[in-house]
């Protein structure tokens, strides 16, 4: 994991092309400001893992219907 340390205003370059600035700081919460492309997926973590969880989830049933049915499955 990398480490950085900015201020308000400041920002971080992500692959050349997703900016990250820091907006405010207030107490243990910090905002941030995102610039990216359409095709950059921005999602807080508990989001992202709660999206993982639901397509294995369904991924899982999917395979069971086809070791079921006759399917080639997982």
């Amino acid at each position: 994991m990398l480490y950085l340390t900015r201020k308000v205003g400041e920002s971080v370059v992500i692959n050349g092309r997703i900016t990250v600035q820091i907006e405010e700081i207030r107490g243990k919460t910090v905002r941030l400001g995102i610039t990216s492309g359409r095709e950059d997926s921005v999602l807080r973590q508990e989001v992202h893992d709660r999206i993982q969880a639901e397509n294995q989830a369904a991924s899982g049933g999917a395979g069971l219907f086809a070791r079921l049915f006759g399917g080639k499955g997982e």
